[in-house]
């Protein structure tokens, strides 16, 4: 059952990293380099939305029927996509992808919860927590197999046999008994809620554009304004609201929640840039920059057991201030580290990160679930995860931003460079090519902005602190 279920993680994190290596090929197959970015952004928009509404689903007629019907989703829109002929098509297909993806992730952590006890559930998070690490190994090296040996369609077929194989675990092995609710789903809210995350998530999506078009960037956070607000209003009046406003009420709740998104906000700004980093200034190959965050995968794990223990002995408030330490230091070293720090060092660096991330994202996960009653433990994991996309998506355009700002700037002050040097320079491949006297401005620039991201992520860490002391609970779960 748990093998069944860290399939289908397995199969959903090496997604993106997968399609990211192959995206170079698709483009020079299918001619659409400007709708590149929609092949990556409709499958988190899609994904986004579903999410809530997998949860409210699947606390109301059972885990195993969404599970199911999920990756059976994600299966179509995966040979679609393989079968496509032009960008438009892909992109198609890649929304139905992202609606299947939808189900994966919380669904996934509500079985956990439901079979396993609270003293072994943070560990087997943690090990299920650990394909999104794997994949971020593996994907690249796979990724270019498929695309020498085979054709780029193969790297969305290979899918089917996996996602039937997780499909069939699921099948054979969840034991649940069928529940049928009398009550119908809140449409409305669903659709309201949908249209709020899309307006959200797209203005997200508007903010890491190069020329940003701030015009459309406030219509969107405008809708997504009014949208939210009659969906709260509409949400107090039914019987059955998709989101149970009555969870915002729970302190402990909120803030978990909250650090949550904070931290995986930090988490995209170590995961991209860190292999930067290593890639732009220390001039390493991608297959080896990647590995420098390789330790946090491992350490994951390890910070996940070690939140179970925990989980029996202290509060959340307590277990998430020893957490965030390991995160801040590490926030310090890649705040304040030197440019010429060695490559060895970014692995301690990782390690520490990891052992703060499993703890926290593991902890405010398994509070979330023991905050609220049975019949609404999809709702608040689905919620749990919603967020932590939400920060993920939110701080990669804020880095992006920041990044594309700082190396604009740095330019002008720097004669003799151009931002096409600067893309040159963080491809080692490339980097060859430029002449040694500029290799040394251009590493500068790329130093200011990559400092510039990690003294924001440092804020993150200590905003994360701020909210967490505002948790009053003072018993454990």
């Amino acid at each position: 059952m748990t093998g069944a279920i860290f399939i289908a993680t397995f199969m959903s994190a090496i997604e993106g990293t997968i399609v990211s290596t192959a995206m170079p090929t698709i483009v020079g197959d299918l001619r659409g380099v400007a709708l590149m970015n929609w092949v990556f952004s409709i499958f988190l928009l899609t994904n986004a939305i579903a999410t809530p509404i997998y949860g409210k689903l699947s606390d109301m007629f059972g885990r195993k029927r969404l599970f199911l019907f999920g990756l059976a989703v994600f299966i179509v829109g995966s040979t679609l996509s393989g079968m496509s002929n032009s960008m438009a098509e892909l992109i198609l297909w890649r929304a139905v992808q992202g609606i299947g993806a939808g189900s994966i992730m919380p669904i996934s952590f509500t079985i956990i919860a439901d079979i396993y006890p609270l003293e072994k559930r943070a560990k087997v998070m943690g090990f299920n927590g650990s394909a999104w690490g794997i994949a971020s190994i593996v994907a690249p090296l796979l990724g270019g197999f498929i695309v020498d040996q085979l054709t780029w369609h193969w790297i969305f077929f290979i899918n089917i046999p996996v996602g039937l194989l997780a499909m069939a675990g699921i099948w054979i092995f969840l034991k649940e008994t069928p529940r049928q609710s009398s009550q119908s789903l809140d449409l409305l809210g669903s659709v309201l809620i949908s249209i709020a995350l899309l307006a959200l998530m797209y203005s997200f999506q508007i903010l890491g554009d190069t020329q940003i078009n701030w015009l459309a960037f406030i219509v969107c956070l405008v809708l997504a304004g009014i949208s939210f607000a009659v969906f709260v209003h509409h949400e107090g009046q039914v019987e059955n609201p998709i989101i149970p406003l009555t969870l915002f009420k729970q302190r402990t709740f909120v803030t978990q929640n909250l650090v949550a998104a904070l931290i995986s906000g930090f988490l995209m700004g170590f995961e991209v840039y860190l292999p930067t980093w290593t890639q732009g200034l220390l001039g390493l190959p991608a297959s080896l920059a990647g590995f420098a965050i390789t330790p946090s995968s491992l350490m994951w794990i390890v910070g996940s057991f070690i939140a179970g223990k925990l989980l029996l002995k202290r509060t959340p408030k307590q277990i998430i201030t020893f957490s965030l330490t390991f995160i801040l230091v590490g926030g310090l070293a890649m705040a304040f580290a030197p440019q010429s720090t060695p490559f060895a060092l970014f692995f301690l660096i990782a390690a520490i990160c990891g052992t703060g991330f499993g703890i926290t994202i593991t902890t405010t996960t398994v509070t979330v679930q023991n905050q609220v009653s049975a019949q609404d433990v999809g709702v608040a994991t689905s919620l749990n995860t919603l967020g932590r996309t939400l920060g993920q998506t939110l701080m990669i355009s804020v880095f992006g931003i920041i990044m594309n700002i700082s190396m604009v700037h740095g330019v002008k002050t720097h004669p003799g460079t151009t931002m096409n040097m600067m893309n040159q320079l963080i491809n080692p491949e490339t980097a060859k090519h430029l002449e040694p006297a500029l290799l040394k401005p251009l590493r500068e620039i790329l130093y200011s902005g990559l400092h510039s991201i990690f003294l924001v992520a440092l804020g993150l860490i200590i905003l994360s602190y701020l909210i967490n002391g505002l948790d009053h609970r003072k018993r454990r779960l």
